[in-house]
């Protein structure tokens, strides 16, 4: 569909994607990130997500940011008639553009992850020590039971 928006320039080389509300509802799968991913979408700013859709976009690298309405209207509002360009500074947690100068809300240990570029894997490698040495002090299968000798 080359007359779709994201199939023109600038706009085909994207990273932040806007949208209003339930953004990401109706795939509780995590293809639906992996899709953003694969086009290079980073960010997504929204009035609202679908709750897996937005757990899942932490666990493939997207930042999905809930704003408010009115903040949506207006960044929709300044792109109708011009290429906006925004910077999201998650550390910060602030997002700037020429006329715009908002912050966001983040979970602390959802921020870390995507500063560290930490997945579920990743967090679970971090305890390999822990998981060992529990392995070792239970080291009886649950399908063999201990016999009393």
């Amino acid at each position: 569909m080359p007359e779709f928006i994201l199939n023109k320039s600038p706009y085909n080389e994207s990273k932040i994607l806007v949208s209003l509300e339930n953004f990401g509802c109706g795939s509780s799968r995590e293809h639906a990130p992996w899709a953003l991913t694969d086009f290079g979408i980073k960010v997504i700013l929204a009035k609202s997500f679908a709750d897996i859709f937005y757990n899942n976009c932490f666990k493939n690298g997207i930042l999905p940011i809930k704003l408010l309405g009115e903040e949506i209207e207006k960044i929709i509002n300044f792109s109708k008639n011009k290429f906006l360009e925004l910077e999201i500074n998650l550390i910060k947690q602030t997002i700037k553009g020429s006329e715009i100068n908002l912050s966001f809300e983040i979970d602390e240990y959802k921020k870390t992850c995507l500063l560290n570029g930490w997945d579920d894997i990743d967090l679970t490698l971090k305890k390999e020590n822990l998981i060992s040495e529990f392995e070792i002090k239970n080291n009886d299968s649950w399908l063999e039971p201990r016999r009393n000798e």
